[in-house]
């Protein structure tokens, strides 16, 4: 298995460094996010083992089962939250996580604000916009995403560095991109996260600063 990842992040490593080349842009300028939800601690070791440090999850949860012992093993590693975050979840994923990629309303924003104050933790933070404005998907409406960075980044002062979304799996995904580069531009923010398994390459043309990438590394999930 620690074969076939590694030789998995290899080719996704080299896809994304063509894929930044076409457009004139480093491929540093692209960072890999290894979406290892659902999978074993034993297979994220083997990502590790391949040299591999940016890990996203979607539970708080379910990171805290899995990354303290990989923590004290490699401590260089970096995880990332990629899912929704409930309030009564805030305390417990600034404890676990280094990059909060899922801030979409304002209530959450509030409770993130009073507790990074409380324990002086406060690691960078994506505001997720729903681009396809999707009834059942997290994420503030475009139409808002502009309060809301205002609200958290002025009001708040939260350490808003970026944005993220995910767009519907059934559409087109550029127009998604090409929004939420817009809604960067005009904010200042100079983080992207967007961009998965079957379009990351696109999302690099578009400007993606993390890529987050599951199935291409990991496989498909059982």
């Amino acid at each position: 298995m620690e074969g076939i990842i590694a030789a998995n992040l290899a080719t996704v490593r080299e896809r994304i460094a063509a894929a930044a080349r076409e457009v004139g842009r480093a491929p540093a300028s692209v960072r890999l996010v290894a979406v290892s939800k659902t999978h074993p601690t034993a297979t994220i070791r083997e990502t590790l083992a391949a040299g591999h440090r940016i890990f996203g999850e979607n539970r708080v949860q379910e990171a805290q089962a899995k990354y303290p012992q990989l923590r004290e093993e490699f401590p260089n590693l970096t995880l990332h939250l990629v899912g929704p975050l409930q309030t009564n979840k805030v305390r417990d994923a600034l404890a676990t996580f280094d990059m909060i990629e899922s801030v979409d309303r304002p209530r959450l924003a509030q409770v993130l604000a009073k507790e990074m104050d409380h324990i002086g933790r406060r690691p960078p933070c994506l505001i997720e916009v729903n681009t396809g404005e999707e009834a059942q998907k997290a994420g503030v409406m475009p139409a808002e995403a502009d309060a809301l960075i205002i609200e958290c980044r002025d009001r708040l002062t939260l350490p808003i560095i970026g944005l993220m979304c995910v767009p519907p799996i059934d559409e087109e995904p550029a127009p998604h991109f090409a929004l939420l580069r817009e809604i960067a531009r005009r904010n200042d923010l100079r983080v992207l996260s967007m961009g998965m398994s079957a379009d990351f390459e696109k999302a690099i043309r578009f400007g993606a600063t993390h890529v987050r990438v599951g199935t291409a590394i990991f496989g498909a999930r059982g």
